[in-house]
């Protein structure tokens, strides 16, 4: 069985899947498990948030359930839905079969059978591995009516189908429940939730997780490929580049055999980086010259 009795020991275990966290982010996690309360993750895109809850669902050995919200997801599609095209056709097969199969039908046509189950019904059924790990990933692209629903499911990790009733989980799933914050989720849903705001790491941070995703880098380009995303972050741009990016971005560096960074070499990678083409309009020409300058001026000063 996995050791989580402790922040160290929860630490380890999601380092152990390739999650490097803080104390702080170790800390809540563990608090999360041990009291059985969702986890509401906050900040912006690419800092790891959905990454923690493949960790945990790896690290524990359970299944992971994911619900991408969207805007305009209702409580409907992201609990369940009836199979209607099945049910047609069993309802044709028992016309031209008689009244016997008609009425044999009907209590049939509204049962698991037919039943197409969605994340937070799945995530309610009992697991011979244990409580599955339930993401909820970025709830802030929907609206205030499914927040509103949402709210009242983890308050009593139960969802009711009108045909069949009322289903409750027999072990509460382990919730984690993330927001990239482009707009302000409701205080009543945070309050069931414990908080946390994951931001950018800070350089030797970031130079642990680099090296535990792309362990193939040298350290040397692994460095100044952290230290340059650490000062393009410190630019003014439409989407700072993320954890994601500083990863992705070495993989390609070390895809094409680069062994230290140049100014061409920044040019020709920026997609790996920045995903807005007004950000890498402005680091054409000197910029990206001067943004590496200064990231190898603060190595060298380190």
């Amino acid at each position: 069985m996995t050791d989580i009795s402790n922040i160290d020991a929860v630490q380890k275990m999601l380092g152990d899947q390739g999650y490097i966290c803080g104390r702080a982010l170790g800390t809540v996690v563990f608090l999360a498990l041990r009291l059985g309360r969702p986890l509401f993750l906050e900040g912006e895109a690419g800092v790891g948030k959905t990454e923690i809850a493949k960790a945990l669902a790896a690290g524990l050995g359970r299944r992971l359930i994911r619900l991408q919200c969207y805007e305009g997801l209702d409580a409907s599609t992201a609990v369940y839905e009836w199979n209607f095209p099945a049910q047609m056709v069993a309802i044709r097969t028992a016309e031209a079969a008689g009244d016997a199969s008609r009425d044999a039908l009907q209590d049939e046509l509204f049962s698991d059978k037919y039943l197409i189950e969605r994340p937070l019904l799945q995530a309610m059924r009992p697991d011979e591995h244990g409580a599955p790990v339930l993401l909820i990933d970025e709830l802030d692209r929907t609206d205030e009516p499914f927040e509103a629903f949402l709210l009242e499911a983890l308050s009593d990790f139960q969802v009711t189908i009108p045909e069949l009733g009322t289903i409750k989980a027999p072990e509460p799933p382990i919730v984690i429940v993330t927001s990239n914050r482009t707009r302000e989720v409701h205080d009543a849903l945070k309050r069931r939730c414990l908080y946390h705001w994951v931001d950018y790491p800070d350089f030797d941070r970031e130079m642990e997780i680099l090296t535990a995703r792309a362990p193939q880098a040298a350290e040397a380009l692994s460095r100044e490929v952290v230290a340059f995303v650490q000062h393009l972050r410190t630019e003014d741009l439409f989407k700072k580049p993320g954890v994601a990016e500083t990863i992705d971005w070495a993989k390609c560096l070390l895809a094409l055999d680069v062994i230290t960074l140049s100014p061409e070499v920044i040019a020709d990678t920026l997609g790996a980086i920045l995903k807005y083409q007004d950000d890498i309009a402005r680091l054409h020409g000197t910029e990206a010259k001067r943004i590496l300058d200064q990231a190898r001026a603060t190595l060298d000063a380190a």
